[in-house]
């Protein structure tokens, strides 16, 4: 009887774990977009996302230090020089945003520029 409780006990305790951990597996991992950064441009200059889509923007300075800021999706990542830096989201508006370097890096900083274009 006892024997019975255990194996009864063990396996509602798998199944409540199983429920937990399975839905976790079916997503997909984010997806991951390197861009580099140098005087005075972004690669790439473009990016196109979905909305919904969890991403990780890679930041790569590849010179001085440097930022990328797209301030109406709340979104802000630097990198120190020769450096690389990560920031995850996920967009929650469609339309077409600029996000600048938000570290200055020289003269030609004001027209650093990436433009973002999140489609439904």
């Amino acid at each position: 009887m006892q024997r019975k409780l255990h194996l009864f006990l063990l396996t509602t305790v798998l199944a409540a774990a199983l429920a937990s951990v399975l839905p976790a597996l079916g997503q997909a991992a984010p997806r991951r977009i390197e861009i580099t950064a140098k005087k005075f441009e972004f690669t790439p200059a473009e990016i196109t996302l979905k909305k919904g889509e969890p991403v990780v923007l890679v930041l790569k300075s590849a010179d001085v230090s440097h930022g990328l800021r797209f301030r109406e999706l709340g979104v802000t990542v630097n990198a120190g020089k020769g450096k690389t830096a990560e920031v995850a989201f996920t967009p929650d508006k469609t339309g077409t945003f600029i996000g600048h370097c938000s570290v200055f890096c020289g003269s030609g900083h004001g027209s650093m520029i990436l433009t973002l274009h999140v489609m439904e």
